[in-house]
């Protein structure tokens, strides 16, 4: 069986409403019913679905296409559904992909698929992934029809919860029309938001795609409300994010709190210190050094941490945060600020200022607004194809509190250097993908102060021939010696690159333990992920050359900084440490790519990234020591997130986690 569920998604906010009338009786329902939805990536409209049900007293049948193209990569997919006249499912074939990485190919008959068996009286359905659209269409038409019991069980596994919300108004096309909300978790990992009108046909569908990138499905005579179906999906996730806190509260910042016995990390680069006492007050440092000249306060909460060792929280510097279940997975890693790099400008708005207010959980976010050019392969809704939108982009960015903006690779060469002058103007710094038809030595000649993805720096530094990166090639040295006049940044995102590189063949959990502890419907989606076996070798080349591009900037004193661009949510922060220890970093260096390396990067170096008096109290404490064994930062006991103290077994099961 080859399987690829999607994850990612927006979060429902409970709208007080009428409940909502029963379906359309079966026996009045069109003999052929037909639709279309409208699909979109960050707003953007990127392809569309089309289906078409028959039915006549024997059985009714779902036929559907679905396509979209992605940053120039086509993702078709096509699926048939048959089901007896009450929608109990009899067969169900899928085939295609999810994403441009991610294919589905099943087939499932009656009760039974692979280990999971219905029983015959169970309810159950059909579905593979998030789309096609119009199957998930079909799920809550039947869960209604059949009670709507709690829990649905699913082939070709797993089981659904779906809920009704509530009746929510919109104002679309100039007309106010009122429509049913719906909940959907199980599906992909998270919570899915879907909208049905009165005769329960679908309307919209907010969530995420096979690469946990925003998704929306709109119905054709509904595309007017995209806007409004994507607020309401933010202002949904912020009422989730504010009652997973609730429940998962920690202690208070306002608690004195004194790290007592342990081993202190501080991030400084100094050895060392045993026997530590670090205070925490009001989310501040306020005190940390020897036990034998640190006093411990009388009101203070006293955490041991005898044989551990106490870090400053850890930083992701390519983090897509696009649903609620992030916060919980951040901080459970030791994750306590990430660096958004994409997002739906709305979206992470709110997110961000959620969890700055307390009213959310997870991680600091700070924010770089993603722009992009039109072309083929362009990605999100925030245009910068001539000056003036170049200009007026990066201020409203500036406005709602980015630091950084990140270009994307369809931005046109002669506007990439708008961008960047008006982006340092206003104080900010520019980071991004390399634009095509660039260098990564022309981007930063045109203002770029950071890189993102290190394939593009080996691919100005590899000899065109061999594709191998050599130290003392002239290749290299004109890179590098650009690199110290422009005071160049790299996120690697080696951790990523390593599972799209590495043989299918191949198990991740072989080189990410992780793995095996994700949520389902995630090991689904990354499961297959990787290089065919007959290409593995040519893979492993261009991974090793990316090792070893980052071992020569590393050595060349270019500041590097940990970043994951998701891959295995959470995991892929450690595995990004651990690959840096490979590439030739000391344990103490990596870690520090991983603290103070990003503040200082961020100008933030007054505010975090090491543990000294005054700064955020964001501490985690780890069970071994990691200055010896990289690998021991995958042991965090105890996160402080600006001083409130979390567990992470607690956050790991909030987010569909094994401990």
């Amino acid at each position: 069986m080859k399987t690829k569920n999607a994850f990612r998604v927006a979060l429902i906010f409970v709208f007080a409403g009428a409940v909502w009338a029963q379906s359309t009786p079966l026996k009045d329902t069109p003999k052929a019913e037909e639709g279309r939805f409208y699909l979109h990536k960050f707003a953007q409209r990127i392809g569309e679905e089309t289906y078409k049900i028959t039915r006549d007293d024997q059985q009714m049948q779902l036929a559907a296409n679905f396509k979209f193209t992605d940053r120039g990569r086509e993702v078709p997919l096509t699926a048939t559904l048959t089901m007896e006249p009450d929608m109990t499912p009899t067969s169900f074939q899928i085939k295609g992909m999810v994403s441009r990485f991610s294919p589905v190919e099943d087939s499932i008959q009656g009760r039974e698929a692979g280990n999971t068996v219905i029983g015959p009286a169970e309810s159950f359905f059909d579905v593979e992934a998030y789309a096609p659209v119009s199957v998930q269409m079909e799920m809550v038409r039947y869960w209604r029809r059949h009670g709507s019991p709690a829990n649905l069980m699913t082939l070709p596994h797993g089981t659904v919860h779906i809920r009704d919300e509530g009746g929510e108004q919109f104002v679309i096309g100039g007309k106010k029309t009122t429509l049913q909300r719906v909940s959907v978790r199980g599906v992909i990992w998270g919570m899915e938001s879907l909208w049905f009108d009165r005769n329960d046909n679908l309307v919209a569908l907010v969530g995420c795609d096979g690469e946990m990138d925003h998704f929306e499905a709109i119905a054709s005579d509904y595309e007017d409300g995209l806007n409004e179906f994507i607020s309401s999906a933010g202002r949904n996730n912020m009422a989730t994010l504010a009652k997973v806190a609730a429940a998962l509260a920690g202690t208070a910042n306002d608690q004195v709190i004194a790290i007592t016995g342990g081993r202190l990390v501080d991030g400084t680069g100094r050895p060392p210190l045993k026997n530590s006492v670090v205070i925490l007050r009001q989310g501040k440092i306020v005190a940390a050094g020897p036990a034998a000249s640190v006093p411990v306060p009388k009101n203070a909460q006293v955490i041991h941490a005898e044989g551990k060792s106490v870090l400053p929280g850890l930083w992701d510097m390519h983090s897509h945060f696009e649903q609620v279940e992030w916060g919980p997975i951040y901080l459970a890693t030791g994750v306590t600020t990430v660096r958004d790099v994409g997002n739906e400008e709305d979206f992470i708005v709110s997110v961000r200022d959620a969890v700055a207010s307390g009213r959310g959980l997870g991680p600091r976010i700070l924010m770089a607004g993603v722009v992009d050019g039109s072309g083929p392969i362009s990605l999100g809704m925030n245009r910068v194809d001539t000056p003036e939108q170049a200009r007026e982009q990066v201020r409203q960015y500036k406005q709602h509190g980015a630091l950084q903006i990140k270009v994307y690779s369809s931005v046109k060469p002669e506007i990439l250097k708008v961008v960047t002058e008006e982006a340092h103007r206003l104080g900010m710094t520019v980071t991004g993908h390399v634009p095509n038809g660039m260098t990564a030595l022309e981007g930063i000649e045109d203002g770029m102060d950071q890189i993102n993805h290190v394939a593009y720096v080996t691919s100005v530094m590899a000899d065109p021939k061999t594709k191998t990166v050599t130290p003392d090639s002239a290749q290299v040295k004109a890179v590098l010696d650009a690199f110290a006049q422009h005071h160049t940044v790299v996120d690697p995102t080696l951790a990523l690159m390593e599972l799209l590189m590495h043989s299918s063949a191949n198990d991740i959990s072989t080189f990410e333990p992780g793995f095996n502890k994700v949520a389902h419907e995630i090991r689904e989606l990354l499961g297959e992920m990787g290089s065919p076996p007959e290409k593995a070798a040519a893979a492993q080349h261009r991974f090793n050359s990316l090792l070893e591009t980052v071992r020569i900037l590393h050595q060349a004193g270019v500041p590097i900084v940990v970043g994951t661009d998701q891959a295995v949510p959470g995991y892929s922060v450690d595995r990004e440490m651990e690959l840096y220890v490979k590439a030739g970093f000391t344990p103490m260096e990596a870690i520090q790519a991983a603290t103070v390396v990003p503040a200082k990067v961020m100008g933030l170096e007054k505010d975090s990234g090491t543990i000294e008096p005054g700064k955020r109290a964001d501490v985690i404490i780890v069970d071994g020591n990691p200055v010896e064994n990289i690998s021991d930062i995958r042991k965090v006991s105890a996160v402080f997130s600006a001083g409130r103290m979390f567990e992470p077994g607690p956050l790991w099961s909030a987010a569909g986690f094994k401990r």
